[in-house]
């Protein structure tokens, strides 16, 4: 019992385990921040998001900027892409639809190197090569090997959409970053309490069967705050990873039952559901509600701003802020007319997601989540295409094409719709623990978009996704590459098989790696990549 309730890694040269994932990461870094302000100039969303992060990092809150539109250049736009940022803001507050941290994060970049394509792209290139750290660590607790463990990371690497999302100034790569963080902690939980159980000294099957197990010695459990933290933080970026703590919550109670009945304890569901899955709410769903809450803190020091200008209704389609009643008479009641402030911009935002404008909006890249998974509609970022006159570096008498398009890496993509298939057999009739994670973690970022499918959605969203497909992939390569014990023969065919994959990923990105990063391409070389009509 002692053994099975040890975990993978420990088995494994810890040196390696942190040196090779290391090596990984630089190399992931090195192709992250490669000519990471191409292009120069604010682009697609940037536009809310850069400008966001840096009226938060100047004045604390987000307000307007000059002549806003949505045109794809506003004259604020104009004025920063010129390396300017004198007289860029209006007085009136911002009615901003996203949280804050992922726009604190833009800004942390911006503070060190001011308002310009490095400074507003540093932070999504450092958490994007981070998140190659943190997927070669993952895996390599999941599977006890370091080698597993640094082909996650290279796969991840080498996916063309977790590469595009790194290098601009979007919100998405910062949940999925954080989101990942906060499965890594639960799944080092997980280890966290079966050591613990490990090295009790009495025989565990003798105690555990006379009540509900061990109890005191699970209830203060760090992995798991650091998970709501890191849940916290992930909804403080977007919405959408509410969905991701209830899966993910339910999955970490599901492994404490599995942990209760080996060690022989009757009803362990039900024991668990008190001893695990009540104080697990509070040091993950609690803990994630505080963080998110003080998230907001650039919002809640000026928050009688925004009741001031959104907070009043102004014709029979709008409707007053039940803030506006409050009568606070002491900083109680102070704090408490903020929170309703709070409370009620979020009904507003909320209204925005869902209601008939953004409904009835269209775009041309939106992309429907059911062929998310296939690519079905990827996003063209930024683009410039025709003659020298138009793109300056295409030589005379040609046509070319400078472009970035958000599109995954598809030989990875449309393998891992496989290794998923796989992955949830595994799960399902082997019961092997490890595939719930990408399971759960695919269902829960993707299945939601389906509900909002009537209202413009993009394919970048999917960032969220791969990580967890990345996951699936290398756990089934893991079983492509066989036991240690295998004969030769098993084992030689394995690792041919599963190094082809990993290859074929590699050489798929860099054929595709020009209209990634904006480089240049002659118009038959760009029509060779658009493999779908749809990508066009």
């Amino acid at each position: 019992m002692r053994r099975r309730l040890t975990p993978l890694h420990y088995r494994s040269d810890p040196k390696w385990g942190w040196l090779a994932p290391l090596i990984v990461t630089f190399f992931a870094g090195l192709l992250q921040f490669w000519s990471l302000t191409s292009p120069p100039d604010i682009t697609f969303d940037e536009t809310y998001y850069a400008k966001d992060a840096y009226s938060l990092l100047v004045k604390q809150h987000a307000v307007t900027f000059i002549n806003d539109s949505e045109t794809d250049e506003s004259e604020a736009d104009k004025i920063i892409n010129s390396g300017s940022t004198e007289g860029i803001f209006a007085d009136p507050v911002s009615m901003v639809v996203h949280p804050e941290v992922g726009k604190w994060m833009i800004a942390f970049g911006e503070w060190l190197f001011g308002m310009n394509a490095l400074g507003w792209r540093f932070s999504a290139a450092l958490v994007g090569t981070l998140m190659v750290l943190v997927m070669c660590r993952l895996v390599r607790r999941l599977t006890g090997s370091t080698l597993l463990g640094c082909a996650a990371g290279l796969l991840l690497a080498f996916d063309g959409l977790h590469f595009v999302m790194s290098r601009i100034a979007l919100l998405d790569i910062f949940m999925a970053f954080w989101l990942l963080c906060a499965v890594a902690c639960l799944v080092a939980d997980r280890d966290w309490a079966r050591v613990r159980m490990a090295r009790r000294r009495e025989p565990l099957l003798d105690v555990s069967r006379r009540g509900f197990g061990p109890v005191r010695g699970l209830l203060f459990r760090p992995w798991r705050i650091g998970a709501g933290v890191c849940f916290g933080l992930a909804v403080g970026v977007k919405w959408n990873a509410l969905f991701v703590i209830a899966g993910f919550g339910l999955l970490a109670w599901a492994w404490d039952c599995g942990m209760r009945r080996s060690m022989g304890v009757r009803w362990a569901v039900a024991k668990s559901f008190v001893a695990d899955a009540i104080p697990g709410f509070f040091s993950i769903v609690g803990v994630a509600l505080v963080v998110y809450v003080v998230s907001w803190m650039g919002f809640l020091t000026h928050a009688e701003l925004y009741e001031d200008e959104f907070g009043h209704a102004v014709d029979g389609n709008d409707w007053t802020w039940s803030s506006v009643d409050d009568n606070p008479g002491n900083p109680v009641g102070h704090v408490a007319h903020d929170l309703n402030i709070l409370w009620n911009y979020h009904k507003e935002v909320y209204m925005f997601h869902t209601g008939d404008y953004i409904r009835e909006a269209t775009h041309p890249f939106q992309s429907d989540p059911g062929g998310w998974l296939l690519i079905n509609r990827p996003l063209g970022i930024a683009s410039v295409s025709g003659d020298s006159e138009a793109v300056p570096e295409c030589p005379e008498g040609q046509e070319c094409v400078k472009q970035v398009l958000a599109i995954g890496t598809p030989v990875l993509w449309w393998g891992g719709v496989i290794a998923l298939f796989v992955g949830l057999g595994y799960w399902l009739s082997r019961r092997d623990w490890r595939f719930g994670i990408p399971i759960v973690g695919v269902l829960t970022t993707w299945l939601p978009w389906f509900r909002y499918d009537d209202r413009p959605i993009f394919f970048y969203y999917a960032i969220a996704i791969i990580p967890f497909t990345v996951i699936a992939v290398t756990l089934v390569l893991g079983k492509v590459l066989g036991k240690s014990e295998s004969t030769y023969p098993r084992r030689l065919v394995g690792v041919l098989a599963a190094g082809v994959f990993v290859l074929a990923v590699a050489a798929n990105f860099a054929y595709f790696y020009p209209i990634l990063a904006n480089q240049l391409l002659s118009n038959e070389a760009w029509n060779d990549r658009m493999w779908l009509v749809e990508w066009i």
